[in-house]
């Protein structure tokens, strides 16, 4: 009897916690409570740099990271122990291990892990307080859109690898090239090649401060054609990521209206009467409305020629032998 009331309360917290598709009011208002939570340590990091305001309200800013630890601590805990139910005929502390090394999970460690060093080893106050935006990426779990775009990232890494490879090429041969023509005119600047590459990485990225420019008519021709090369270069990220993103978005879409189809003809519904049990699986699923209106009309259209092609067969055979009539 203890071990059934076990397993059924770690389900319960698996569920609440980890299963995306149990939606329930409690789950809702503990992610929430957990989102405002995130949500309120960004802002008391960014209030806490303000020297007036953290100094009228230490003792509050103290107590309000310590709570934050405490329920962050209690949420990485018990993520971690309902976990096991995710592959019940798998060993719990295999899903355990598998779900430490997801990215959620380490997300959720670089959270509270830097408060804990904090006890052992003194951090500047300064890059404490970096590290706690870390857990602004906490939200990438409760919004599709953040999720949707770590996909992608991780889909498509082996392009940004190779752009962030040819950019390094780039870099370092802008930066040696500038440093051959510009070190004679300007020994003061341009002193080696890695001082150079601030120059490179300005001018390849086509942002151009104007602290460190070229004088020398060679120079300042590199410097033209670096340029242009850059254009191209810089767009290669956000050109890799604007695909992948439609990609993305169209199997969203197919996967989304595929589940409808098939909630849609599994329940029986009447598509033109049950408006009231469309719009709840609807919402379940995520379809728009317009998405929703299309189906719709899409599976009427089938309905419609489904019937006609029955009705067609119905007088291509004769009622008294069964035989095909002629055309």
């Amino acid at each position: 009897m203890a071990f059934t009331s076990w397993y059924t309360l770690r389900k319960f917290v698996y569920n609440n916690l980890h299963n995306e598709e149990y939606e329930t009011t409690f789950s809702r208002v503990i992610n929430f409570i957990l989102i405002v939570l995130i949500l309120a340590n960004v802002a008391a990091v960014l209030l806490e740099s303000v020297n007036d305001i953290y100094q009228s309200y230490r003792l509050f800013f103290d107590m309000f990271e310590h709570l934050s630890i405490a329920i962050f601590s209690f949420e990485y805990l018990l993520r971690m122990w309902s976990i096991a139910e995710k592959e019940p005929f798998e060993s719990a502390w295999k899903n355990r291990l598998k779900w430490i090394k997801s990215g959620g999970a380490i997300i959720d460690l670089l959270a509270i892990l830097p408060a804990y060093i904090n006890f052992f080893v003194p951090i500047d106050l300064r890059f404490l307080r970096i590290l706690r935006l870390l857990r602004l990426l906490k939200l990438t779990r409760y919004f599709v859109s953040l999720q949707i775009l770590l996909r992608v990232i991780e889909r498509e890494k082996g392009s940004f690898q190779a752009v962030v490879f040819i950019l390094s090429i780039m870099i370092v041969m802008a930066a040696a090239c500038v440093y051959v023509v510009e070190s004679k005119a300007q020994p003061d600047v341009f002193t080696s090649i890695p001082a150079s590459m601030w120059w490179a990485v300005v001018t390849l990225t086509t942002v151009g401060y104007g602290d460190v420019t070229p004088i020398t008519p060679l120079g300042r021709f590199l410097g033209a054609i670096i340029t242009v090369l850059g254009v191209g270069l810089a767009a290669l990220p956000a050109g890799i990521l604007a695909n992948g993103l439609a990609n993305e978005l169209e199997q969203r879409k197919q996967h989304l209206e595929l589940k409808f189809r098939e909630l849609l003809q599994n329940s029986e519904i009447d598509l033109i009467a049950d408006v009231d049990k469309i719009e709840d699986i609807r919402k379940n699923v995520g379809l728009t409305v317009e998405q929703t209106r299309d189906m719709i009309l899409q599976l009427l259209r089938e309905q419609r020629e489904e019937a006609l092609k029955r009705e067609q067969e119905q007088y291509a055979y004769c009622p008294h032998c069964g035989k095909k009539l002629p055309e």
